[in-house]
Order: C-alpha cells, then sequence, then structure tokens
C-alpha cells in the first residue's frame, strides 16, 4: 500500500533536499510576500495600483 502524502513527509523531504541558505531564502520570501500583502491595502498604494491596472488597459470592474 502506498503511503499518504502529507504535509510532514513534504516538511521533511524538504530539509533533506534543501540546503539551509534554501530555506532561509524561502522563508524571506514568504515573510516579504506577507508584509506586502498586509501593507498594499493602503488607500495610495491601492490607487496607484489601480490606476496602473488602466494605464495598461486591463479592466478590473
Amino acid at each position: 500500500m502506498a503511503t499518504a502524502n502529507t504535509v510532514n513527509g513534504r516538511i521533511e523531504r524538504a530539509r533533506t533536499e534543501l540546503a539551509p541558505t534554501q530555506m532561509a531564502a524561502g522563508a524571506l520570501f514568504i515573510a516579504a510576500l506577507g508584509f506586502t500583502l498586509l501593507f498594499v491595502q493602503d488607500p495610495l498604494v491601492h490607487d496607484s495600483l489601480h490606476n496602473f491596472r488602466h494605464a495598461a488597459g486591463i479592466a478590473c470592474h
């Protein structure tokens, strides 16, 4: 019988296959993405991104 593909199994496999610098870079990327998503809701940033989408020809509503 095949073993189930679990989160714990993926973490263990990543520990054996990735270098510490790769894991640190991944963690830093995730932290930066979370920080950006949290603070991009600021109205000035949101409006500038909205205007950029319209300038690029993307219809958002």
